[in-house]
């Protein structure tokens, strides 16, 4: 049960700092955002609130903010097509009934000749059976579509996606892998201030039992200054070392209070998850709590792991790396259990990683992704003109589906791997 409440509040707080920056820079900007969900699928739960619906959906793949005008407008008002309309105390319309006009006594019924809600906002119609001539009736700007009773929000052209400038759309789409980033710093920051900043030194906080560090006297504090004759300053040269060689015998000089020891230390063979081997002592490092080191601390561990992602992500698009080694849902769920039983420390520093490959992912230029649609508003910034919106959107259905299939091969992988 752990361990759900865990996976549940990590995809949660994830998705949803990932969602809100888009949201929070659509509505600096301008645009209507129509929904604000976590998860995809049916609805499980949602309200309104300042023109946005809220909804948690069934299916924990992910999460998204929609915009008016990133895809085509849900409602299509056609010539000679009967609707019904409310109006408020200006005298605008302010519902448009789509159907269902018997549920609706008060409202007024025409015969649409043309519609134009992007810019000047009216209605120009017919009153069935009536010899009347064209009516032409003012649309309020915030009116609502009202269809299957469920209403939707009009969104004139200055509230969409495609009328604000290259600058602010991109902002809009880079908010979300940004916000993960900050999110991971603030994580990595708190983590500093409980656990401490590790400290420059080769210095050693703990020493594992039975490990080949505690069968070769090492202690707590020792301070390792040199290897097989080779002066060393920092931790990273002494772990380099260390896992360089392992099954290698190595001579270390440490420094423990006022004197200096010499030990002898072979370093455990390990294997790790890209079948390469590598040297383990078994020590950890020394840390101390320091406020301002907390921050830069919070900013090198987010340097690093993004460093490590681009890494990897260009070994497996390169074919060094295998597809097997990438992770879907059950995979991380998986990693979630093992890192819950830890510590909570080990599962925020988990929870940071996890969203700095989140913020990654979504800025490769992919179909669907953000860093997709990045690429679009890159292109009409050279080019002058947008790409046209049919083609785009073809892109971006067939690179969902493409990715949803992704998934699904990732997720059987997980499947697999749980059972061998």
């Amino acid at each position: 049960m752990t361990t759900v409440i865990a996976f549940v509040f990590m995809f949660g707080l994830l998705v949803f700092i990932h969602e809100f920056g888009h949201l929070i820079f659509a509505k600096r900007a301008g645009m209507l955002a129509r929904e604000f969900a976590i998860g995809f699928g049916p609805k499980v739960f949602s309200f309104m609130k300042n023109e946005t619906v809220y909804t948690i959906r069934l299916l924990p793949i992910g999460g998204y903010v929609r915009v008016a005008g990133e895809d085509p407008e849900i409602i299509d008002l056609k010539p000679g097509q009967h609707i019904g309309l409310e109006f408020n105390q200006d005298e605008k319309v302010n519902k448009i009934i789509v159907n269902h006009k018997s549920k609706h006594p008060n409202a007024r019924i025409i015969e649409v000749e043309h519609v134009d809600l992007d810019h000047e906002l009216l209605i120009q119609g017919y009153e069935p059976d009536e010899e009347d001539g064209k009516l032409t009736f003012q649309v309020d700007r915030k009116a609502f579509f009202v269809m299957d009773e469920e209403e939707t929000q009009i969104a004139p052209y200055d509230r969409q996606f495609a009328s604000k400038s290259v600058g602010k759309r991109a902002m809009q789409l880079f908010a979300g892998p940004m916000m993960n980033l900050l999110l991971a710093i603030a994580i990595f920051v708190i983590v500093g201030m409980v656990n401490g900043v590790p400290v420059d030194e080769a210095k050693i906080a703990s020493v594992v039992p039975d490990s080949p560090a505690d069968e070769a006297g090492f202690q707590v504090g020792d301070e390792v200054v040199q290897i097989d004759g080779t002066s060393i300053s920092t931790w990273e040269e002494f772990t380099e070392i260390v896992q360089n060689n392992p099954e290698e015998e190595l001579s270390m000089t440490v420094q423990r209070d006022e004197s200096t020891e010499m030990l002898t230390i072979t370093p455990a063979k390990l294997e790790t998850q890209q079948d390469i081997t590598i040297g383990q002592a078994g020590v950890h490092q020394a840390s101390e709590k320091t406020f301002f080191g907390s921050f830069e601390y919070g900013f090198e561990q987010t340097y690093d792991t993004t460093t490590l992602i681009l890494t990897n992500l260009f070994k497996l698009v390169t074919g060094q790396y295998s597809i097997e080694i990438i992770s879907g849902p059950v995979g991380i769920y998986n990693a979630t259990d093992q890192v819950v039983q830890t510590g909570i420390m080990n599962f925020l520093m988990f929870t940071a990683i996890i969203s700095v490959n989140l913020g990654i992912i979504n800025m490769v230029p992919l179909p669907a992704l953000d860093g997709g649609r990045l690429m679009f508003v890159g292109i009409e910034a050279v080019r002058g003109k947008p790409v046209e919106p049919e083609k785009e959107g073809i892109f971006h259905f067939v690179g969902f589906a493409l990715l949803m299939l992704l998934m699904l091969v990732v997720t059987w992988n997980d499947i697999q791997r749980l059972f061998l």
